[in-house]
């Protein structure tokens, strides 16, 4: 995500960013369990009571790492989407870049594992930190959602009625994602895997047409 950089040492004063970086790494390491703020202050190099200043505790900061993990998965989206050879018929344009979106975002979550969970799971901060101050902001739209029902409705401009919603859609994938990372699918093989992830987009893309 742009904006988003650091290390060891944080530059220029910008602690916050830094504090970012390295929960966002510890978040790719072990998903949204490894999101401390103790812990991404040590990696930094600063004290606890140094990373309290720009964060309310985890809470906060777990809110940050998945607007940051959820920008990443939209843009895995977008770039399969961009890889995806263009048609000169409308309909399987669509058909096509609404497949490879959501072949895209299966890609991120089997690739990144740890930032997948990390962008859907809830925040629960840690039961010894206070609970003050004022409530979180309503978080903007999910990216990868908008692109979804975007293509959706692209697909449906070419001409056919569309019975799936986004939220079918996304319902597929998603659940499909963590089929492979955490339930039974996850023990097939690469190949046998690639063609579950192709028969489950085939099946989207086919209820995205009226019968």
């Amino acid at each position: 995500m742009a904006g988003i950089s650091g290390g060891k040492n944080y530059h220029h004063g910008d602690l916050r960013n830094a504090l970012v970086c390295a929960a966002v790494g510890l978040a790719a390491e072990g998903g949204p369990e490894r999101v401390v703020l103790r812990e991404a202050a040590r990696r930094v190099g600063v004290s606890p009571t140094a990373a309290y200043r720009h964060f309310d505790g985890r809470g906060e900061l777990l809110r940050t790492v998945r607007r940051h993990a959820r920008a990443r998965l939209a843009e895995a989206m977008e770039r399969a989407a961009a890889r995806e050879p263009g048609a000169d018929d409308p309909v399987l344009a669509a058909e096509r870049r609404l497949a490879a979106l959501c072949r895209g975002y299966v890609g991120f979550a089997v690739e990144h594992p740890g930032l997948y969970r990390a962008a859907f799971g809830a925040v629960r901060p840690a039961a010894e930190e206070p609970q003050a101050g004022p409530a979180a902001p309503p978080e903007p739209e999910i990216r990868a959602f908008a692109l979804l029902r975007e293509a959706l409705e692209a697909l449906d401009r070419t001409g056919g009625r569309r019975p799936a919603t986004g939220a079918a859609a996304w319902s597929a994938v998603h659940g499909l994602s963590l089929l492979l990372l955490e339930g039974p699918l996850r023990r097939l093989s690469a190949q046998r895997r690639a063609d579950v992830v192709e028969a489950t987009l085939a099946m989207v893309v086919s209820g995205a047409h009226a019968r």
